[in-house]
């Protein structure tokens, strides 16, 4: 790949103006019946070396040795395939006393559907901006009332990664006294390029209780198995919030690579905070006739 291609896609980037709102829905529409362009393009740049990601990867520190933060940032790029990567994009370190923030942003790179590519790129770079911008924030106002210890880690997963899909976590831990974990998922179908949401999947909203009946059949088993493990749900009697009825229509999700529905809950939002992230896998035969088709769950 020529350094000029590289540059382009890195000030790109840089210079993205962040919209004030993302209607993913709307961008689904618009990505049916896009051209597909030469996937070849896409072989070459799975070929590229270790310094051309260097050089697309950009990464921002505060506080630490340039060096070594791009070193780390290198060593910990996914490479999920040959057309289709995840990578480091931007990183903001601090590192000073009791505070410490450690935000490392994807970016999604080789989808032929630029304007999907773009819209989560966007998303990203606009939630860890608004993240580390409250850290600092945070941060200035603990040092001006006595200090405190204060830290935030945000990062990524690939959680699958098919022909078909692919699936990328964002996580965020917060820490200020005790901690707190959030996920969030986007569920890419590869071969169509769209973003596969939730409601997408079924025909109606009958999926919501069908999934969260399921659920708490599951919490229940969990808590036969072991009293330790504890959920907020009617039936447990140890419970002593019972904060869960029903999963929302936007609930954090994922598909994972034996095609099965994953329902994700971040850490308090069904059990104590000790029982952290939560996942559960749903049945498929359970979900056949609210399904729209096979062609993601099976």
């Amino acid at each position: 790949m020529k350094n000029n291609n590289i540059d382009q896609l890195k000030n790109d980037y840089i210079n993205i103006v962040i919209p004030e709102e993302l209607d993913f829905a709307v961008r689904k529409s618009l990505m049916e019946g896009k051209k597909k362009m030469n996937r070849q393009k896409y072989l070459k740049i799975a070929k590229t070396t270790a310094a051309t990601a260097a050089v697309i990867t950009a990464v921002f520190t505060v506080g630490i040795n340039t060096s070594e933060a791009l070193a780390l940032t290198l060593s910990e790029i996914p490479v999920i395939n040959k057309i289709v990567r995840v990578l480091t994009f931007r990183e903001y370190k601090i590192n000073e006393d009791t505070y410490n923030a450690n935000i490392k942003t994807p970016a999604i790179e080789g989808l032929e559907n630029k304007e999907l590519e773009s819209s989560l790129n966007e998303k990203y770079l606009e939630e860890n901006k608004l993240l580390y911008e409250q850290f600092a924030k945070d941060m200035e106002s603990m040092k001006a009332n006595n200090g405190g210890h204060l830290g935030v880690d945000s990062g990524y997963v690939v959680k699958t990664d098919t022909d078909k899909i692919l699936s990328v976590g964002r996580y965020v831990v917060n820490t200020v006294g005790s901690s707190s974990t959030t996920f969030q998922y986007d569920t890419i179908d590869k071969e169509n390029e769209i973003l596969i949401t939730l409601p997408s999947l079924f025909k109606d909203e009958s999926y919501i209780d069908i999934i969260s009946e399921n659920i708490k059949e599951q919490m229940i088993k969990l808590h036969e198995i072991d009293e330790y493990n504890v959920y907020w749900i009617e039936g447990i009697e140890d419970s002593s919030m019972a904060v869960f009825n029903k999963i929302s229509s936007n609930q954090s999700f994922y598909i994972n690579n034996e095609n099965k529905l994953v329902i994700s809950f971040d850490k308090y939002e069904v059990a104590p905070g000790y029982m952290g992230v939560l996942e559960f896998e749903i049945p498929s035969d359970i979900l056949g006739d609210v399904l729209i088709s096979d062609e993601y769950i099976k």
